[in-house]
């Protein structure tokens, strides 16, 4: 068997564990529902799928944002996004307090990212960019454990 070859497809895992799946979708609907920029979580997704390696959300969310309208520029440049110059100052923080909270060997939530990010986000909005790293980071676990392969 194939290193790339997925131990559990997607649709699968959603059929094995309907209940994980379906509060795992119910976190990204809060997500949605808070009114918080679904084009700026969508970039964050994106950029911790990025980090952590799990092609099956890089693809969905490259879609998602692509549909959103996200500019080319952003989604070509994310990977070094603090030197692209095309994301707004609001968009950065987002993205440093992601990657902040992606690597808790260091400084997760360190103190100067989130007061950096408290400059650009109510108390509300940082709760619900916290909800949507930690979901994304779960279904990344699950997308690279599992091996989903890309939606074709």
């Amino acid at each position: 068997m194939s290193e790339n070859h997925a131990r559990v497809d997607y649709p699968e895992f959603a059929a094995l564990a309907p209940q994980v799946h379906a509060a795992l979708l119910a976190l990204g609907q809060a997500v949605d529902a808070s009114g918080l920029d679904k084009t700026l979580t969508e970039i964050v997704k994106l950029r911790v799928s990025q980090r952590n390696g799990c092609a099956f959300c890089i693809q969905f969310h490259l879609g998602v944002a692509r549909k959103l309208g996200v500019p080319q520029a952003k989604l070509d440049l994310l990977a070094a996004w603090r030197d692209a110059g095309v994301f707004s100052r609001r968009e950065m923080r987002a993205l440093a307090w992601a990657e902040c909270l992606d690597d808790l060997t260091g400084a997760g939530g360190a103190d100067d990212v989130h007061e950096a990010l408290s400059e650009s986000f109510t108390q509300a909005e940082i709760v619900m960019l916290t909800t949507a790293i930690a979901s994304i980071n779960a279904w990344n676990r699950l997308g690279v454990g599992l091996r989903f392969a890309p939606l074709a």
